[in-house]
């Protein structure tokens, strides 16, 4: 599974997952000031799943129909600290209980919402 972090998920996290084994691109490392649609339609061709604090990415796709990416995880909360969003990651991972390609999925402290990606490719 290959991930494209959006500029506002923090570099520890980033790194964290990357250390697990876990390849992740990185906006701020690389393209920071990406638009979100120029976002997407990377996601799309490197087949990368979203790591994003930005609820656009849903509006983006549901609405405006814009090329979906490989899947989407939108963290929706403050984080406490820069590691929470990859050790919760890890966790939803690591227990395999959830499928996240091919998903748009909400991540809150202790629930996760879904909707499927694959009925607007």
């Amino acid at each position: 599974m290959d991930f494209l972090a959006n500029e506002n998920f923090p570099l520890f996290s980033i790194q964290l997952l990357r250390n697990a084994g876990y390849n992740v691109a990185s906006v701020l490392e690389e393209t920071p000031g990406a638009k979100d649609s120029d976002i997407l339609v990377r996601a799309h061709e490197e087949n990368r799943i979203i790591l994003t604090f930005d609820r656009d990415y849903g509006e983006l796709i549901y609405r405006h129909k814009l090329s979906a990416p490989a899947g989407v995880l939108y963290f929706h909360f403050d984080p406490s600290a820069p590691k929470e969003p990859a050790e919760i990651l890890l966790k939803i991972l690591w227990e395999n209980r959830v499928p996240i390609p091919g998903k748009f999925t909400v991540v809150e402290r202790g629930r996760i919402r879904q909707r499927t990606l694959s009925d607007i490719r």
